[in-house]
Protein backbone atom coordinates (compact mmCIF):
# COMPACT_ATOMS: atom_id res chain seq x y z
CA UNK A 1 0.00 0.00 0.00
CA UNK A 2 3.13 2.13 -0.58
CA UNK A 3 2.12 3.14 -3.74
CA UNK A 4 0.37 6.43 -4.63
CA UNK A 5 -2.70 6.42 -6.39
CA UNK A 6 -5.18 9.08 -7.76
CA UNK A 7 -8.50 9.40 -9.12
CA UNK A 8 -11.48 11.86 -10.54
CA UNK A 9 -13.42 12.53 -7.06
CA UNK A 10 -16.25 15.04 -9.22
CA UNK A 11 -18.76 13.97 -11.64
CA UNK A 12 -19.08 14.60 -15.70
CA UNK A 13 -20.74 18.33 -16.31
CA UNK A 14 -19.63 20.83 -13.32
CA UNK A 15 -17.60 24.33 -13.19
CA UNK A 16 -15.28 22.78 -11.15
CA UNK A 17 -13.79 19.35 -10.73
CA UNK A 18 -11.48 17.49 -7.83
CA UNK A 19 -8.80 15.13 -8.41
CA UNK A 20 -7.86 13.25 -5.18
CA UNK A 21 -4.05 11.96 -4.75
CA UNK A 22 -2.85 9.77 -1.79
CA UNK A 23 -0.02 7.55 -0.93
CA UNK A 24 3.74 8.23 0.80
CA UNK A 25 4.65 10.24 -2.07
CA UNK A 26 1.52 11.87 -2.80
CA UNK A 27 2.50 15.56 -2.37
CA UNK A 28 5.88 14.79 -3.41
CA UNK A 29 4.41 13.97 -6.91
CA UNK A 30 1.83 16.78 -7.33
CA UNK A 31 4.59 19.04 -7.06
CA UNK A 32 6.56 17.78 -9.98
CA UNK A 33 3.30 18.85 -12.62
CA UNK A 34 2.47 22.19 -9.99
CA UNK A 35 3.86 25.37 -10.03
CA UNK A 36 3.05 27.54 -7.03
CA UNK A 37 2.38 31.26 -8.08
CA UNK A 38 4.42 32.75 -4.96
CA UNK A 39 7.27 30.30 -5.51
CA UNK A 40 7.33 27.54 -2.92
CA UNK A 41 7.26 24.19 -3.38
CA UNK A 42 4.17 21.87 -2.32
CA UNK A 43 7.08 19.38 -0.19
CA UNK A 44 7.11 22.70 2.10
CA UNK A 45 3.85 23.52 2.97
CA UNK A 46 1.77 22.96 6.01
CA UNK A 47 -1.01 20.74 6.63
CA UNK A 48 -4.53 21.85 5.81
CA UNK A 49 -2.53 24.81 3.38
CA UNK A 50 -4.08 25.84 0.24
CA UNK A 51 -1.73 26.75 -2.82
CA UNK A 52 -2.37 28.70 -5.80
CA UNK A 53 -1.08 27.72 -9.44
CA UNK A 54 -0.51 26.25 -12.33
CA UNK A 55 -0.21 22.81 -13.23
CA UNK A 56 2.15 21.94 -16.41
CA UNK A 57 3.42 19.52 -18.62
CA UNK A 58 6.69 20.76 -19.21
CA UNK A 59 6.26 24.22 -20.17
CA UNK A 60 2.60 23.84 -21.62
CA UNK A 61 -0.05 24.92 -18.94
CA UNK A 62 -2.86 23.29 -18.52
CA UNK A 63 -4.94 24.86 -15.98
CA UNK A 64 -4.48 27.02 -12.71
CA UNK A 65 -5.51 25.42 -9.95
CA UNK A 66 -5.91 25.24 -6.49
CA UNK A 67 -4.25 22.53 -4.20
CA UNK A 68 -4.85 21.18 -0.97
CA UNK A 69 -2.19 19.14 1.02
CA UNK A 70 -2.95 17.05 4.37
CA UNK A 71 -0.36 15.05 5.70
CA UNK A 72 -0.10 11.23 7.29
CA UNK A 73 -2.04 10.65 9.41
CA UNK A 74 -4.38 13.60 9.67
CA UNK A 75 -6.19 13.18 6.23
CA UNK A 76 -9.12 11.11 5.05
CA UNK A 77 -6.98 7.85 4.19
CA UNK A 78 -4.56 8.37 7.05
CA UNK A 79 -1.85 9.01 4.16
CA UNK A 80 -0.11 12.10 2.53
CA UNK A 81 -2.66 13.77 0.34
CA UNK A 82 -3.42 16.03 -1.91
CA UNK A 83 -6.55 17.74 -3.83
CA UNK A 84 -6.43 19.42 -7.30
CA UNK A 85 -9.03 21.75 -7.75
CA UNK A 86 -9.08 22.77 -11.26
CA UNK A 87 -11.80 23.34 -14.19
CA UNK A 88 -14.15 20.63 -14.97
CA UNK A 89 -13.43 20.05 -18.06
CA UNK A 90 -13.02 16.61 -18.99
CA UNK A 91 -10.11 17.60 -21.02
CA UNK A 92 -8.40 19.46 -18.50
CA UNK A 93 -9.01 16.60 -15.79
CA UNK A 94 -7.74 13.64 -18.15
CA UNK A 95 -4.42 15.68 -18.66
CA UNK A 96 -3.79 16.03 -15.20
CA UNK A 97 -4.25 12.71 -14.43
CA UNK A 98 -2.13 11.22 -16.70
CA UNK A 99 0.83 13.71 -15.95
CA UNK A 100 -0.05 12.54 -11.90
CA UNK A 101 0.52 8.62 -13.92
CA UNK A 102 3.44 9.28 -15.55
CA UNK A 103 4.95 10.98 -12.71
CA UNK A 104 4.59 7.89 -10.37
CA UNK A 105 0.80 7.28 -9.28
CA UNK A 106 -1.23 4.64 -10.09
CA UNK A 107 -4.93 4.69 -11.19
CA UNK A 108 -6.96 4.14 -8.07
CA UNK A 109 -9.38 1.33 -8.30
CA UNK A 110 -13.33 1.44 -7.27
CA UNK A 111 -13.59 2.47 -3.04
CA UNK A 112 -9.58 2.40 -3.20
CA UNK A 113 -9.62 5.97 -1.02
CA UNK A 114 -11.75 4.89 1.63
CA UNK A 115 -10.25 1.29 1.64
CA UNK A 116 -7.48 2.66 2.43
CA UNK A 117 -8.96 4.35 5.29
CA UNK A 118 -10.14 1.51 6.68
CA UNK A 119 -6.70 -0.57 6.20
CA UNK A 120 -5.30 2.50 7.97
CA UNK A 121 -7.86 2.60 10.58
CA UNK A 122 -9.65 5.89 10.30
CA UNK A 123 -12.75 3.99 9.88
CA UNK A 124 -14.47 1.07 10.28
CA UNK A 125 -15.70 -1.29 8.17
CA UNK A 126 -19.33 -0.74 8.69
CA UNK A 127 -18.51 3.09 8.19
CA UNK A 128 -16.80 2.67 5.11
CA UNK A 129 -19.70 1.16 3.66
CA UNK A 130 -21.60 4.05 4.96
CA UNK A 131 -19.76 6.22 2.98
CA UNK A 132 -20.92 4.71 -0.58
CA UNK A 133 -24.78 4.49 0.62
CA UNK A 134 -24.13 8.74 1.50
CA UNK A 135 -23.26 9.01 -1.98
CA UNK A 136 -26.13 6.96 -3.37
CA UNK A 137 -28.89 8.51 -0.88
CA UNK A 138 -31.70 9.61 -2.66
CA UNK A 139 -33.81 10.73 0.17
CA UNK A 140 -33.69 12.36 3.45
CA UNK A 141 -34.27 9.19 5.06
CA UNK A 142 -31.80 7.14 3.28
CA UNK A 143 -29.19 10.11 3.88
CA UNK A 144 -30.18 10.73 7.89
CA UNK A 145 -29.42 6.51 8.49
CA UNK A 146 -26.42 6.75 6.01
CA UNK A 147 -24.83 9.59 8.11
CA UNK A 148 -25.90 8.56 11.43
CA UNK A 149 -23.75 5.33 10.61
CA UNK A 150 -20.60 6.80 9.34
CA UNK A 151 -20.76 8.83 12.69
CA UNK A 152 -20.35 5.59 14.22
CA UNK A 153 -24.07 5.12 15.62
CA UNK A 154 -24.13 1.52 14.41
CA UNK A 155 -20.40 1.27 15.66
CA UNK A 156 -21.43 2.53 18.96
CA UNK A 157 -24.44 -0.16 19.33
CA UNK A 158 -22.27 -2.97 18.66
CA UNK A 159 -19.16 -1.70 21.31
CA UNK A 160 -21.55 -1.96 23.65
CA UNK A 161 -23.22 -5.60 22.68
CA UNK A 162 -19.19 -6.35 22.62
CA UNK A 163 -18.73 -4.90 25.62
CA UNK A 164 -21.69 -6.91 27.49
CA UNK A 165 -20.36 -10.29 25.70
CA UNK A 166 -17.11 -10.60 27.21
CA UNK A 167 -18.34 -9.62 30.25
CA UNK A 168 -20.67 -12.81 30.32
CA UNK A 169 -17.42 -14.43 28.59
CA UNK A 170 -15.11 -13.67 31.31
CA UNK A 171 -17.21 -14.88 34.13
CA UNK A 172 -17.82 -18.15 32.39
CA UNK A 173 -14.19 -18.85 31.48
CA UNK A 174 -13.28 -17.76 35.16
CA UNK A 175 -15.51 -20.67 36.14
CA UNK A 176 -13.82 -22.58 33.62
CA UNK A 177 -10.32 -22.02 35.48
CA UNK A 178 -10.93 -22.64 38.71
CA UNK A 179 -12.99 -26.07 37.58
CA UNK A 180 -11.76 -27.97 40.51
CA UNK A 181 -12.13 -25.63 43.55
CA UNK A 182 -16.19 -25.78 42.92
CA UNK A 183 -16.65 -21.70 42.69
CA UNK A 184 -19.09 -19.72 40.92
CA UNK A 185 -18.37 -16.60 39.94
CA UNK A 186 -21.56 -15.87 38.13
CA UNK A 187 -25.06 -16.35 39.36
CA UNK A 188 -27.12 -17.80 36.17
CA UNK A 189 -30.38 -15.78 36.66
CA UNK A 190 -28.33 -12.91 35.78
CA UNK A 191 -26.20 -14.23 33.18
CA UNK A 192 -29.73 -15.54 31.40
CA UNK A 193 -31.02 -11.67 31.94
CA UNK A 194 -28.00 -10.01 30.43
CA UNK A 195 -27.97 -13.06 27.52
CA UNK A 196 -31.96 -11.88 26.80
CA UNK A 197 -31.08 -8.43 26.65
CA UNK A 198 -28.07 -8.94 24.16
CA UNK A 199 -30.39 -11.24 22.26
CA UNK A 200 -33.47 -8.59 21.95
CA UNK A 201 -30.88 -5.85 21.22
CA UNK A 202 -29.77 -7.55 18.49
CA UNK A 203 -33.08 -9.04 17.42
CA UNK A 204 -34.18 -4.95 17.50
CA UNK A 205 -31.12 -4.34 14.61
CA UNK A 206 -31.81 -7.43 12.86
CA UNK A 207 -35.48 -6.28 12.18
CA UNK A 208 -34.97 -3.06 11.51
CA UNK A 209 -33.54 -4.10 8.16
CA UNK A 210 -36.81 -4.68 6.31
CA UNK A 211 -37.26 -0.47 7.24
CA UNK A 212 -33.60 0.33 6.01
CA UNK A 213 -33.90 -1.90 2.74
CA UNK A 214 -37.16 -0.26 1.73
CA UNK A 215 -35.41 3.53 2.43
CA UNK A 216 -32.13 2.40 0.78
CA UNK A 217 -33.66 1.21 -2.46
CA UNK A 218 -36.76 3.13 -2.86
CA UNK A 219 -40.47 1.91 -1.25
CA UNK A 220 -41.75 0.14 -4.80
CA UNK A 221 -45.49 1.34 -5.48
CA UNK A 222 -47.26 -0.18 -8.66
CA UNK A 223 -49.64 1.54 -10.47
CA UNK A 224 -51.95 -0.79 -11.65
CA UNK A 225 -55.80 -0.35 -13.51
CA UNK A 226 -57.97 -0.85 -16.77
CA UNK A 227 -56.71 0.85 -19.91
CA UNK A 228 -57.32 4.72 -20.54
CA UNK A 229 -57.87 5.16 -16.47
CA UNK A 230 -55.14 7.71 -16.14
CA UNK A 231 -52.20 5.87 -14.62
CA UNK A 232 -49.93 7.37 -17.04
CA UNK A 233 -51.22 10.88 -16.48
CA UNK A 234 -51.01 10.19 -12.83
CA UNK A 235 -47.41 8.63 -12.87
CA UNK A 236 -46.02 11.95 -14.83
CA UNK A 237 -48.20 13.93 -11.28
CA UNK A 238 -46.20 11.20 -9.03
CA UNK A 239 -42.43 11.70 -10.43
CA UNK A 240 -43.38 15.70 -11.91
CA UNK A 241 -41.80 14.80 -15.08
CA UNK A 242 -43.61 13.93 -18.59
CA UNK A 243 -42.35 10.06 -18.25
CA UNK A 244 -44.76 7.99 -19.26
CA UNK A 245 -46.71 8.87 -23.29
CA UNK A 246 -50.39 10.05 -22.34
CA UNK A 247 -52.58 8.91 -25.20
CA UNK A 248 -56.80 7.55 -25.59
CA UNK A 249 -55.75 4.65 -27.49
CA UNK A 250 -56.24 1.68 -25.53
CA UNK A 251 -53.13 0.10 -24.87
CA UNK A 252 -50.53 2.54 -25.10
CA UNK A 253 -48.50 1.60 -22.33
CA UNK A 254 -47.15 -2.07 -23.47
CA UNK A 255 -44.75 -2.05 -20.81
CA UNK A 256 -43.05 -1.42 -17.20
CA UNK A 257 -42.23 2.31 -16.98
CA UNK A 258 -40.56 3.46 -13.74
CA UNK A 259 -39.96 6.33 -12.08
CA UNK A 260 -38.51 8.06 -8.46
CA UNK A 261 -40.11 10.50 -6.30
CA UNK A 262 -39.28 11.75 -3.04
CA UNK A 263 -42.13 12.14 -0.22
CA UNK A 264 -41.47 13.54 3.01
CA UNK A 265 -38.03 12.14 2.61
CA UNK A 266 -38.19 8.87 1.38
CA UNK A 267 -37.85 7.56 -1.66
CA UNK A 268 -40.36 6.02 -3.80
CA UNK A 269 -40.07 3.72 -7.18
CA UNK A 270 -43.25 4.30 -8.95
CA UNK A 271 -44.11 1.89 -11.90
CA UNK A 272 -46.37 2.60 -14.37
CA UNK A 273 -48.14 -0.93 -15.51
CA UNK A 274 -49.84 -2.07 -18.70
CA UNK A 275 -53.86 -1.84 -18.71
CA UNK A 276 -55.80 -4.85 -17.78
CA UNK A 277 -58.05 -6.19 -20.30
CA UNK A 278 -58.89 -9.00 -22.46
CA UNK A 279 -56.67 -8.67 -25.39
CA UNK A 280 -55.48 -10.89 -28.56
CA UNK A 281 -52.62 -8.34 -28.99
CA UNK A 282 -49.80 -11.01 -27.79
CA UNK A 283 -47.17 -7.87 -27.03
CA UNK A 284 -49.67 -6.13 -25.29
CA UNK A 285 -50.66 -8.96 -23.41
CA UNK A 286 -47.21 -9.80 -22.35
CA UNK A 287 -46.76 -6.38 -21.00
CA UNK A 288 -50.21 -7.42 -18.73
CA UNK A 289 -48.26 -10.51 -17.82
CA UNK A 290 -45.42 -8.32 -16.39
CA UNK A 291 -48.06 -5.85 -14.48
CA UNK A 292 -49.56 -8.58 -12.76
CA UNK A 293 -45.30 -9.69 -11.67
CA UNK A 294 -45.03 -6.00 -10.50
CA UNK A 295 -48.01 -6.12 -8.26
CA UNK A 296 -46.19 -9.57 -6.52
CA UNK A 297 -42.87 -7.59 -6.17
CA UNK A 298 -44.81 -3.96 -4.86
CA UNK A 299 -45.14 -3.02 -1.79
CA UNK A 300 -47.51 -0.39 -2.56
CA UNK A 301 -50.71 -1.12 -4.83
CA UNK A 302 -52.27 1.79 -6.46
CA UNK A 303 -55.45 0.75 -8.13
CA UNK A 304 -56.66 3.53 -10.49
CA UNK A 305 -60.56 3.33 -11.44
CA UNK A 306 -62.46 5.88 -13.39
CA UNK A 307 -65.68 3.39 -12.80
CA UNK A 308 -67.18 1.06 -10.14
CA UNK A 309 -65.69 -2.54 -10.22
CA UNK A 310 -67.68 -5.20 -10.57
CA UNK A 311 -67.65 -8.36 -7.66
CA UNK A 312 -65.55 -10.19 -9.81
CA UNK A 313 -62.62 -7.46 -10.50
CA UNK A 314 -62.53 -6.30 -6.67
CA UNK A 315 -62.23 -10.33 -5.77
CA UNK A 316 -58.73 -11.08 -8.15
CA UNK A 317 -57.55 -7.62 -7.29
CA UNK A 318 -58.06 -8.49 -3.76
CA UNK A 319 -56.64 -11.61 -4.27
CA UNK A 320 -53.36 -10.44 -6.06
CA UNK A 321 -53.02 -7.83 -3.73
CA UNK A 322 -53.38 -9.82 -0.18
CA UNK A 323 -51.20 -8.96 2.31
CA UNK A 324 -49.89 -5.60 0.94
CA UNK A 325 -51.24 -1.36 0.92
CA UNK A 326 -54.11 -1.65 -2.15
CA UNK A 327 -55.12 2.01 -1.97
CA UNK A 328 -58.24 2.06 -4.50
CA UNK A 329 -57.46 5.85 -6.32
CA UNK A 330 -61.12 7.25 -8.11
CA UNK A 331 -59.78 9.34 -10.89
CA UNK A 332 -61.74 11.74 -13.28
CA UNK A 333 -63.55 13.28 -10.61
CA UNK A 334 -63.25 16.45 -12.93
CA UNK A 335 -65.27 14.53 -15.63
CA UNK A 336 -67.56 12.37 -14.45
CA UNK A 337 -69.95 11.91 -11.86
CA UNK A 338 -70.03 8.14 -11.16
CA UNK A 339 -69.29 7.94 -7.33
CA UNK A 340 -68.24 4.60 -5.65
CA UNK A 341 -66.35 3.85 -2.66
CA UNK A 342 -62.96 4.46 -3.05
CA UNK A 343 -60.49 5.24 -1.17
CA UNK A 344 -59.67 8.87 -2.15
CA UNK A 345 -61.07 10.74 -4.83
CA UNK A 346 -58.18 12.98 -7.37
CA UNK A 347 -58.17 14.00 -10.82
CA UNK A 348 -54.34 13.76 -12.74
CA UNK A 349 -55.35 15.37 -15.65
CA UNK A 350 -55.96 18.82 -13.33
CA UNK A 351 -53.88 17.59 -10.40
CA UNK A 352 -56.80 17.32 -7.50
CA UNK A 353 -55.79 15.64 -4.28
CA UNK A 354 -52.57 14.85 -5.92
CA UNK A 355 -50.90 15.79 -2.36
CA UNK A 356 -53.51 14.35 -0.54
CA UNK A 357 -52.48 10.69 -2.61
CA UNK A 358 -48.55 11.42 -1.75
CA UNK A 359 -49.78 11.78 1.85
CA UNK A 360 -51.67 8.29 1.86
CA UNK A 361 -48.88 6.67 -0.09
CA UNK A 362 -46.36 7.71 2.53
CA UNK A 363 -48.42 6.81 5.40
CA UNK A 364 -49.23 3.39 3.73
CA UNK A 365 -45.34 2.64 3.28
CA UNK A 366 -45.61 2.64 7.52
CA UNK A 367 -41.82 4.23 7.60
CA UNK A 368 -41.73 5.03 11.69
CA UNK A 369 -40.02 8.26 12.22
CA UNK A 370 -35.73 8.35 11.80
CA UNK A 371 -34.40 10.27 14.90
CA UNK A 372 -30.66 11.26 14.82
CA UNK A 373 -29.51 8.24 17.19
CA UNK A 374 -31.97 5.72 15.55
CA UNK A 375 -29.46 2.72 14.09
CA UNK A 376 -31.12 1.23 11.09
CA UNK A 377 -29.55 -1.47 9.20
CA UNK A 378 -30.03 -0.89 5.74
CA UNK A 379 -26.78 -3.68 4.47
CA UNK A 380 -27.27 -7.09 3.78
CA UNK A 381 -23.76 -8.38 4.75
CA UNK A 382 -24.73 -6.73 8.56
CA UNK A 383 -28.22 -8.37 8.69
CA UNK A 384 -26.80 -11.57 7.87
CA UNK A 385 -24.36 -11.48 10.66
CA UNK A 386 -26.88 -10.32 13.04
CA UNK A 387 -28.90 -13.27 12.16
CA UNK A 388 -26.11 -15.57 13.00
CA UNK A 389 -25.09 -13.49 16.05
CA UNK A 390 -28.66 -14.04 17.33
CA UNK A 391 -28.50 -17.53 16.70
CA UNK A 392 -25.39 -17.77 18.66
CA UNK A 393 -27.12 -15.86 21.67
CA UNK A 394 -30.45 -17.95 21.69
CA UNK A 395 -27.36 -21.16 21.90
CA UNK A 396 -25.87 -19.81 25.09
CA UNK A 397 -29.66 -18.82 26.80
CA UNK A 398 -30.63 -22.39 26.10
CA UNK A 399 -27.67 -23.60 27.26
CA UNK A 400 -27.68 -21.66 30.87
CA UNK A 401 -31.65 -22.73 31.13
CA UNK A 402 -30.17 -26.47 30.75
CA UNK A 403 -27.09 -26.36 32.19
CA UNK A 404 -24.46 -27.25 30.02
CA UNK A 405 -21.10 -27.12 30.76
CA UNK A 406 -19.09 -23.47 30.87
CA UNK A 407 -16.63 -24.42 28.15
CA UNK A 408 -19.53 -24.83 25.56
CA UNK A 409 -21.05 -21.50 26.99
CA UNK A 410 -17.93 -19.69 26.36
CA UNK A 411 -17.70 -21.18 23.06
CA UNK A 412 -20.69 -20.05 21.50
CA UNK A 413 -20.01 -16.28 23.40
CA UNK A 414 -17.13 -16.50 21.65
CA UNK A 415 -18.93 -17.17 18.22
CA UNK A 416 -21.01 -14.38 18.61
CA UNK A 417 -18.55 -11.63 19.93
CA UNK A 418 -16.55 -13.10 16.37
CA UNK A 419 -19.65 -12.60 14.16
CA UNK A 420 -20.37 -9.33 15.52
CA UNK A 421 -16.70 -8.18 14.80
CA UNK A 422 -17.25 -9.23 10.98
CA UNK A 423 -19.68 -6.51 10.72
CA UNK A 424 -17.19 -3.60 11.57
CA UNK A 425 -14.19 -5.73 9.74
CA UNK A 426 -11.98 -6.79 12.79
CA UNK A 427 -12.63 -10.31 12.08
CA UNK A 428 -11.75 -9.70 8.65
CA UNK A 429 -8.24 -9.39 7.26
CA UNK A 430 -8.63 -11.40 3.15
CA UNK A 431 -8.15 -9.74 0.29
CA UNK A 432 -11.30 -11.15 -1.02
CA UNK A 433 -14.02 -10.33 1.31
CA UNK A 434 -13.06 -6.66 1.10
CA UNK A 435 -12.73 -6.44 -2.82
CA UNK A 436 -15.84 -7.82 -2.82
CA UNK A 437 -17.22 -4.95 -0.03
CA UNK A 438 -15.79 -2.18 -2.15
CA UNK A 439 -16.19 -3.16 -5.98
CA UNK A 440 -19.15 -1.29 -5.76
CA UNK A 441 -17.55 1.73 -4.52
CA UNK A 442 -17.32 4.52 -7.09
CA UNK A 443 -13.85 5.32 -8.86
CA UNK A 444 -12.18 8.93 -6.50
CA UNK A 445 -13.87 7.71 -3.13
Amino acid sequence: MNTSICAIATGRGGAIGIIRVSGEDAINITSKIFKSHGGSSLCDRKAYTLSYGTICDGENVIDEVMVAVYRAPHSYTGENSTEIMCHGSQYILESILRLLIENGCESAAPGEFTRRAFLNGKMDLSQAEAVADLIASTGRASHDIALGQLRGNFTNSLALLREQLLKMTSLVELELDFSDQDVTFADRKQLIDLANEISNRISTLASSFATGKAVKDGIPVAIIGKTNVGKSTLLNQLVHDDRAIVSDIHGTTRDVIEDTADINGVTFRFIDTAGIRNTDDTIEQLGIDRTYSMIAKASIILWILDSEPSPDEIADIESRTAGKHLIKVRNKIDISSDNFNADINISAKNSSNISDLENLIYKSADIPEIRENDVIVTNARHYDALLRAHDSILRVIDGLNNDIPSDLLSEDLRDCIHILGEIVGGEINTPEVLNNIFKNFCVGK
